[in-house]
């Protein structure tokens, strides 16, 4: 049991830094690139990256779960929707209401935010209905 946890949050947090790279130069691209303004690109970026996230979470954090692609899907694009959602609130409250560096607040943002979907994914978006 221990040995499938731990190969599963290994496997999340590779396919979750590769989703937040892609997310991140995705955004940048579409300012620099696009002329996006940077709030709009963020949400482009996030579209990108949730490509990236489902296709590595279905296929290899969570494979072993056996959810149906499409029941997986709707139900992962809500986590990160919801994610994406509270990262973008706490996020601004914490830069607005503290005067800790924006960079120790996101970092705390973003290892929040990957614990909920990571419990959220593993026990609900890509668990197998019965």
């Amino acid at each position: 049991m221990f040995k499938k946890l731990a190969t599963q949050i290994g496997w999340f947090v590779i396919v979750g830094c590769a989703a937040a790279a892609t997310h991140w130069l995705v955004a940048i691209a579409c300012v620099s690139l696009g002329g996006l303004a940077p709030l709009l690109a963020n949400v482009v970026g996030w579209l990108v990256a949730f490509l990236v996230s489902f296709a590595g979470h279905y296929q290899l954090t969570f494979r072993a779960q056996h959810a149906p692609l499409w029941q997986a899907a709707r139900r992962f694009f809500m986590v990160s929707a919801l994610g994406f959602g509270v990262n973008e609130a706490a996020y601004a409250m914490l830069l607005h209401y503290t005067s800790l560096p924006y960079d120790l607040l996101l970092a705390m943002v973003l290892v929040g935010v990957a614990g909920m979907t990571f419990i959220l994914g593993r026990w609900w978006a890509f668990r197998h209905s019965r």
